[in-house]
């Protein structure tokens, strides 16, 4: 039976325009996507056969960030905004593997997201799992609801994967992420992956030029720097601000392997003192 507030829901749907979940969705494998925002894929793919790469490094990089503030941190709490469509390895199932007991609010403001957090970002007995429907512009009303559900007077994690860059000025994307991290106490952590834009990947350029014509929201890229500003007075979690997929990699164990190939999202983690 459809409540008035699922008809909401899908009434915010759009089904005419690409939506970056949606792709994202579709380049991780997931068919939480409709043709619209396959045929986007596909011609992005087009202008940069590897884009579905940076998706992958991406999810990648939150599991490994997600296993290390367990196992090696001691976090036990997670704020995660910009959730994006629920696949493998969601921010609460790394956790809650590691510790049953992890707590973790997820934060979005899309519609599709929110129908499919409900019934698909489930929890542990031990622990606790919930879900706001809020813009990560909205500081004060995400940090009181999200309260509900995690203490902040213990340390938390802030997680901001790929979600900055739909703040297109800078200043106010640096000042989003300052005011969540002073409200949460020492020991926190901050984990965060951005579009990147270099000289040397100039395919990124084109294809994020195309998205924001036809797609929505618009997408803002920034250099590693403008990335690294994001973690200024945090500690650095080794090794730094990089290439997602360069970020505390699972080495095969072979003595003097490559670095894996740079992709163009890059992220970090960095620790509140």
């Amino acid at each position: 039976m459809e409540t008035a507030e699922t008809g909401d829901i899908r009434n915010r749907i759009d089904t005419t325009r690409p939506h970056t979940a949606r792709i994202w969705n579709y380049w991780l494998g997931g068919k939480d996507n409709y043709p619209v925002d396959r045929e986007a894929g596909d011609r992005i793919r087009d202008i940069h056969p590897g884009i579905g790469d940076y998706a992958r490094a991406d999810r990648l990089f939150l599991g490994r960030a997600v296993h290390h503030l367990v196992t090696t941190a001691g976090v036990r709490q997670f704020l995660d905004i910009g959730t994006g469509l629920p696949t493998a390895d969601n921010t609460h199932e790394v956790a809650q593997r590691a510790v049953p007991g992890a707590r973790v609010v997820y934060v979005d403001n899309d519609p599709l997201v929110l129908s499919h957090a409900r019934a698909l970002l489930t929890s542990t007995p031990e622990g606790s799992t919930d879900y706001l429907d809020a813009d990560v512009r909205d500081v004060d009303a995400i940090l009181e609801r999200a309260a509900g559900t995690l203490d902040f007077s213990e340390p938390v994690a802030l997680m901001l994967l790929g979600v900055v860059i739909f703040i297109e000025d800078h200043e106010e994307s640096y000042d989003v992420v300052r005011r969540l991290m002073d409200a949460l106490p020492s020991g926190s952590h901050l984990v965060l992956s951005h579009t990147v834009t270099l000289p040397t990947m100039p395919w990124i350029d084109e294809a994020v030029a195309f998205w924001n014509e036809h797609g929505t929201p618009r997408l803002t890229q920034r250099t590693p720097a403008q990335i690294e500003r994001y973690f200024g007075g945090l500690e650095p979690v080794g090794p730094g601000v990089v290439s997602c997929n360069r970020w505390q990699p699972v080495r095969g164990g072979a003595d003097g392997e490559p670095e894996p190939e740079a992709v163009a999202m890059f992220g970090g983690v960095g620790r509140k003192a």
